[in-house]
């Protein structure tokens, strides 16, 4: 996201207050919560889905992730680009092209 946005959740979240109810804990569970409603989009059909709906619930995720990395002084860039350096060796190109293998069992 860009700084624009992200100051936009930042300042929303600052004006009603509700910092003190964002706990890791509590942030966690509603990261899970959004994303069962961004599960519920496809529950009956994979295709046959609202973009819509599935927009506001991916946001909804987003915001929340957002919230947390806030809460725990965590940069977004920094944890996924050290998610991928670990994904890139347990994955490598060779091994997992084209295959959705569990990394321990390429």
């Amino acid at each position: 996201m860009n700084h624009k946005t992200i100051d936009r959740i930042r300042k929303f979240t600052e004006d009603r207050d509700w910092d003190q109810f964002h706990s890791p804990a509590n942030l966690a569970k509603s990261i899970m919560i959004e994303a069962g409603e961004l599960l519920e989009c496809f529950q009956w059909n994979d295709d046959a889905y609202d973009i819509e709906n599935v927009k506001e619930e991916l946001a909804d995720v987003l915001v929340y992730c957002q919230n947390m990395l806030d809460k725990l002084g965590l940069d977004a860039d920094e944890i996924v680009n050290s998610k991928m350096d670990k994904n890139e060796v347990k994955y490598p190109v060779e091994k997992a092209r084209g295959n959705a293998t569990k990394y321990n069992e390429l």
